[in-house]
């Protein structure tokens, strides 16, 4: 009789209708819930794209948004993308998006929204389309936020599988990303700090990365300073006086590739009259990063290893 039971019960089990749970994730200190897995995603910006393809999610792919109108791509991130379409080629627009007709779009606070803007949580919330938003943007919106650390990359990466059903990928890129910081820092845990700048472009004030931007953290990350760290902002102008003043040791140029690249924005500070003075310009102590190696992505882990060993190379 218990036998009996037993087969009654398993057979109701395995013929009820599967129960599917609820996904919640933290989105800017709100909660985002689904029912079930998004089955059409639209991804903006290298970076975003770059969290997304490293979890397998092409196939979910509908669209791109916000590649081509400022970047030039890499082999291996076309090569990624396959035939994925590009729906508009800097900010797309609410209906650049509805076309499309997506579950979830992932973008960030000025990677491809804008507080006020067109395309908004809020704005896209009607047709049915929820809104994952890049934690290192939150910023921008709310004031009471950490200051940058890699946590925004690995909690970032982490949600989207959360949210997508490859949890368990997610989880193992970052325990890999972990691991690889980690070897970094054992090696670099007891050098001096370089005292290092980062510039995006020749420029009559710098735009740099403040205390809530990823490179800070890249920076740290990496065994050096960032001169402009007590800039209380994400990315933002400063004034060459004042970075001059700091003596950076060691600068990263962001790399548009266009021109000559990274060597032209070199070039533009060997012949500034405050900064051709600096250590890292005397010294030429530079390195070119692409715009995905210094926005949250997966990039981020080789570029600190890169940046890791252009300040100690007598430690790599």
């Amino acid at each position: 009789m218990k036998h009996l039971k037993s087969v009654a019960t398993i057979s109701i089990l395995l013929t009820a209708d599967p129960v599917t749970a609820e996904i919640t994730v933290d989105n800017c200190g709100s909660e985002l819930t689904f029912e079930e897995s998004p089955e059409r995603l639209i991804v903006h910006d290298m970076n975003m794209t770059e969290m997304a393809f490293a979890l397998g999610l092409q196939d979910k792919i509908v669209g791109l948004t916000g590649i081509t109108g400022w970047y030039k791509t890499s082999p291996t991130f076309d090569e990624q993308r396959g035939d994925i379409p590009e729906l508009a080629s800097k900010y797309p627009t609410v209906e650049n998006l509805v076309a499309a007709s997506p579950d979830l779009f992932f973008a960030g606070w000025y990677y491809g929204m804008r507080p006020g803007g067109e395309v908004t949580p809020d704005t896209l919330e009607p047709f049915g389309i929820r809104t994952l938003i890049l934690t290192e943007s939150c910023i921008h919106i709310n004031k009471d936020r950490p200051q940058a650390s890699m946590d925004l990359l690995f909690g970032d990466v982490e949600r989207l599988g959360q949210i997508m059903g490859v949890e368990d990928r997610a989880k193992g890129l970052v325990t890999n990303w972990k691991e690889r910081l980690a070897a970094v820092e054992a090696r670099t845990n007891d050098a001096l700090a370089p005292r290092v700048f980062l510039l995006d472009g020749p420029a009559d004030s710098p735009f740099t990365a403040g205390k809530f931007a990823i490179p800070d953290a890249m920076i740290a990350a990496a065994g050096g300073t960032n001169v402009t760290h007590e800039m209380d902002t994400s990315w933002g102008r400063s004034a060459w006086e004042t970075i001059a003043a700091a003596n950076p040791e060691f600068l990263i140029l962001l790399d548009y590739q266009t021109g000559n690249g990274a060597e032209d924005t070199f070039k533009f500070l060997q012949e500034h009259p405050v900064m051709s003075g600096t250590d890292a310009v005397l010294n030429k102590r530079w390195i070119g990063l692409r715009y995905e190696e210094l926005t949250p992505g997966p990039a981020n882990i080789e570029a600190i290893e890169k940046i890791a060993k252009a300040l100690h190379p007598d430690l790599f």
